[in-house]
Formats: structure tokens, sequence, C-alpha cells
């Protein structure tokens, strides 16, 4: 039996080695697929390292163990070989996608050394002849057949990849333009767009970076990232139908949890959190252990009142990653359960991972960091942050909804305003940015928008908060029935002002609506 094993693997393994001796192949990171190889001549190679290559020639994400085998390989082949600039890129690119699925900052710092150094070995403007890296076979002189002119695209791509991860968007963006400037046909180029603009609220141009990715390529990933995107433009049934799709044509386990994952974030969204439920267990009975799928089934028992499972899924997912989101949500669950212990036990671990995150591997927490000065610490602190992240171009619809929050929490009502009507008019209906639209528009006195908005929250997910639903109802019980005459006065003009007061975080109940306070709203009439 080993033999007959022997005589199957053993040509296989060779092949495999030629391949990635060549540079052929390498791993997805964010969607981008560095140096794809036609899967069209042969079977499957069953070594892990090779799986990860055949999983991203099928554009999909590679399972960590198959991914942390290609970085052992890669890391040995490097070694013997320094200046293989290929070897060099598609160890840059599973570092950053290692890193993205650990949670663990520190290998972004390898990441960039490593497609730096591909990029040193073969700058961007360089030919496309030379080392065994550059993504064809070569020939018997030595040149690559079939390579495309011109500079290092691997490199390129990762290094966009690896700004995403660290949340840098506009530099993602300098990197993708940049390739696309120079190779339009060169796919890879266009999800690190796509994300790039998203972060920086570009929803045009990751629409129009979508059509071009479509273009080119018509696989699950590029379904994925099609449902991501219709769901920003508030087409619910088209990012669902992507979604499902993308599930069908699943042809990895790890291409198939990801797409079970989105359908699960889609369903919570809409508030149907059963349906969530199943999509995450589905994922989790597919992939074991996958902290996204963990994180967002936890999402879905405490929206079902399922607390004591739900705090133990979060849990469970912050040991398989460390993300700072998961424990802003553990801790507002503990806080909702009257454990103010465990909860700031929570906060003080926000706080860590989000300052390791930034000295390890460089990655910017702010938006996290502002929605939990906002509620649980300085909100002064949480305006500070957003307000710096929208002067750098920073400009999603989360940073808009994040920066409204923390100046209305500010006692800014009038300022706050303009960046929670950007955040809620963009397409997405998200149940929270409606909430806290709803929740500043009765601080200024404007009862018939905010009744609007905090029901049109509560009719979106009647769940979308284990700690803001019960503020969110007595909000209503405060405003009462609507007063006569119609909708006209919906958004009428606030009354003047009164003077400014900060809101203390944490408050248990939502207050009766106060005057409106002082603000400075001439910088967010500029800001939307």
């Amino acid at each position: 039996m080993k033999t007959e094993q022997t005589r199957r693997t053993g040509p296989i393994r060779q092949v495999r080695r030629a391949a990635l001796a060549a540079g052929v192949g390498a791993v997805l990171v964010g969607g981008v697929l560095l140096f794809v190889p036609d899967r069209s001549g042969g079977p499957a190679a069953p070594s892990p390292e090779a799986r990860a290559l055949a999983a991203v020639g099928a554009g999909a994400p590679a399972a960590l163990p198959d991914l942390a085998a290609l970085v052992r390989d890669r890391e040995a082949r490097v070694r013997d070989h320094p200046d293989d600039d290929g070897a060099w890129a598609v160890l840059g690119a599973a570092y950053v996608e290692r890193g993205t699925g650990l949670g663990d900052p520190a290998d972004y710092g390898k990441a960039e050394h490593a497609l730096r150094r591909s990029l040193a070995v073969r700058p961007e403007d360089a030919g496309a002849a030379g080392g065994p890296g550059a993504g064809a076979a070569s020939g018997a002189d030595g040149k690559a057949k079939g390579a495309a002119p011109g500079g290092n695209p691997g490199a390129l791509a990762g290094l966009g990849a690896l700004a995403n991860a660290r949340h840098d968007y506009a530099a993602a963006k300098r990197w993708g333009e940049s390739l696309r400037a120079r190779r339009p046909a060169e796919w890879t180029a266009y999800p690190v767009l796509i994300t790039a603009y998203r972060g920086l609220g570009d929803y045009t141009a990751a629409g129009k970076a979508l059509t071009k990715l479509k273009d080119l390529r018509s696989d699950t990933p590029v379904l994925t990232r099609a449902a991501e995107v219709y769901r920003d433009r508030g087409w619910r049934e088209d990012a669902e139908a992507k979604a499902t799709e993308a599930v069908a044509r699943a042809a990895s386990p790890a291409e198939k949890t990801q797409a079970l994952g989105t359908l699960g974030e889609l369903a919570g969204q809409r508030g149907e959190h059963t349906e969530a439920l199943g999509r995450y267990d589905a994922a989790l009975a597919v992939t074991r252990d996958h902290a996204p799928a963990l994180a967002g089934r936890a999402r879905a028992l405490a929206a079902l009142g399922r607390t004591d499972e739900a705090s133990r899924a979060y849990q469970s997912a912050l040991s398989k990653q460390p993300n700072p989101e998961y424990a802003l949500e553990l801790g507002e669950l503990y806080d909702s359960m009257g454990l103010d212990g465990d909860a700031r036990t929570q906060y003080a671990t926000l706080r860590a991972r989000t300052g390791a995150a930034q000295r390890r591997g460089g990655v910017n927490e702010e938006l996290v960091l502002a929605r939990f000065e906002a509620d649980h610490g300085d909100p002064q602190a949480a305006v500070l942050r957003m307000k710096s992240e929208w002067r750098e171009g920073r400009r999603s619809m989360a940073v808009a909804d994040a920066l409204g929050w923390a100046l209305y929490r500010a006692g800014q009502e009038r300022e706050a305003l303009p960046y929670a009507k950007k955040a809620s008019e963009q397409g997405v209906r998200s149940a929270l940015f409606a909430y806290h639209r709803g929740e500043i528009e009765r601080s200024l006195g404007m009862a018939g928008a905010a009744r609007r908005h905090i029901e049109e929250a509560l009719r979106t997910d009647p769940h979308f908060s284990p700690l803001l639903v019960p503020r969110a109802l007595d909000a209503l019980d405060d405003l009462g029935e609507p007063a006569g005459g119609g909708p006209a006065q919906m958004d009428a003009t606030a009354p003047p002002e009164a003077p400014t007061r900060v809101r203390k975080p944490g408050a248990p109940k939502a207050s009766p609506s106060p005057s409106p306070k002082a603000s400075a709203s001439a910088s967010a009439s500029s800001g939307t």
C-alpha cells in the first residue's frame, strides 16, 4: 500500500516542486491571486502546499494548514534562492493571508519585507524575462515563456493586499492603481481596488472595479465580492443571489465556508437571525474553528437571546483570531447581561490588542477604538480619532456613522447630524446606523424624524444590539405617539440651541429628548 502511494504521489510531487521553483501558483490574499497556474492539465496534488496552490488556481481562499505549508516551502526556497522574486512575492502574500487568518499582525512586517525584497530583485518597471520566480516556466534559452511584458505584478498586488489588511486604504489604492495603469488586464489589481475604494467610501469606484473584474473572471470569489458590493448599494436580493451562487459553485471547503459566511452576514443584517445561525453552523461544519463564522454564530445567538451560548462562541472566536471587534462585541454582550467586570476585562483586552496591532504590524484600528471610546470611554477622544480619519480620506459609511455618533456622545449633536445622514443614506440598510441617526435627531428636538429612524432600526432588525435595543425601545416610549401635521414636519428644524452637555458613557437607559446643544456644524457641512 505504501509502495503504491509512493508511486502515485512521487511524480506529482516532482511536478509540484517544478512549478514552485518556477514561481507558478501563489496564494489568495484578500481576493488577490498571484501567479495563477492553468489547472486544466492534470490532477490535483495531495501535498498541503499544492492544495493551497490548487485552491488559489480556482480563485479560492487557502485553508490555514495548507497555507502554513506553503509558507514553509517558500521560506526554504528563498533561503536557497535569495534572488527569486516570484518566491519572495508568493511568500509575502502568504504572510498577509496568514496574519489575517490568525489575527497575528506580526506577519505583516514579514510580508512587507518579503514583498519589498521581491521588488528589489525585480523592480516594478523591469522586463519580464529572468529568474525562476517570474510567473511562467522557463524555456531552454532561460527566458520566461508566455509572460506578459513589464514589471512585478505579484509584488504590487501583494503590497496592495497588505495595505488593505492594515486598513491603510489610501496606500492600497495607490498600489492597485499603479498595477492597473501598467497592466489594465491584470485581474489581481481589481480585488485590491475594490477593498480600498470601499474602505475610502468611494462606492462608485468600487462598483466600476467590480465590473472590470467580472469582465476578466467569473468564478466564486468574484461572486462573493459582488455580494459585498451589492450589499453596500442596498441591493439585498442581488447580494443574496450572488452569495447563494457562490456556495453552489464552491470548489473547495475554504471557498464554501467563505460563501456561507457571507450568506450568514446578509441574513443577520436583515434581522433573520435563525437563518443566519443556520448559515454559520453550515460554515463551521465545513471548516471547524473558522473564526469569522464563530463570531457570526455568536452574534446570531445573542440576537436570539441565547446569551450564554453566545458568550462561549465569542470566546472560541477570540481564541482562534484575537480580533478587537470580537472583544468589543463580547464586552457589550456582557454589559447587557449585567456582567460589568467581565465587560471591563474585554474592553481592556480590546485596548491591549489594538495597541499591539499598531506596534507589531502597523494596523490602523482607529475605527473600532472610536466605537469603543464613544460608548464606553472618552467620546471626545473618539471624535478626534474619527475626524483625523475623515481628513485623511477614509470616508466609508462606517466611519461616517462612528464620527456622527462620537460627536453626539460628546454633546455636539448639530455637527453630528450630517455624518449620520451620510452613513444612513448611501444604500445599505443598517439598523445601527438608523438608530444612531434617530437618537441624534431626538436630541435636536426632531421628534418625527427621530421616531421614524428608530422605528426603522427596529424594523430592519429587532435585535440589532443586546445593549442598544432596550434603549431604542425606551426612546420610542419617550417620544410617544406622532403629533399632528403629517410628514411635512418630519424633519422640522430644531429649536434654538441650549448649552453643551457631554454625555456620560454607558447610561443604562435612554433619557427624555434633551434640548439641542452647542456645536461646530461648519466642519461637518464641509465633510459631507
